[in-house]
């Protein structure tokens, strides 16, 4: 993302990935697939200059990267997005996405494509 073509204000990474079936929450991954592993995608990193910090950008891209996320699984498999995130207050940015903790790692969330696609219905 950039103001004035010139200066990056912020970006993110997008990547292929996959989650072992034992990492999604009991609830969920009775209802997927019995592979030991489930697509998904990758933000790798989402960062903004702090500048930038306190009008929205970091939503901004939270929401271009979950769109781009949503294109590219009509033609690659993807079951959700999945985010690292670097500390408690960044696991809490992503939760007001609805993103969802694993429970063996509670700064790795996941958020399903299907909830992604009523996010943009």
């Amino acid at each position: 993302m950039t103001t004035d073509s010139k200066t990056i204000a912020g970006f993110y990474t997008l990547s292929q990935y996959v989650i072992r079936s034992a990492e999604i929450p009991e609830e969920i991954r009775h209802k997927l697939t019995r592979h030991d592993e489930v697509p998904a995608t990758l933000i790798g990193r989402l960062a903004r200059d702090q500048v930038h910090s306190e009008k929205g950008d970091g939503a901004l891209l939270v929401v271009d990267a979950l769109r781009r996320c949503l294109t590219a699984s009509v033609n690659v498999a993807s079951w959700a997005v999945i985010v690292d995130a670097k500390d408690d207050q960044t696991a809490e940015f992503y939760k007001k996405f609805d993103f969802v903790a694993f429970p063996s790692r509670p700064l790795k969330l996941f958020l399903p494509t299907v909830t992604i696609q009523k996010m943009f219905e």
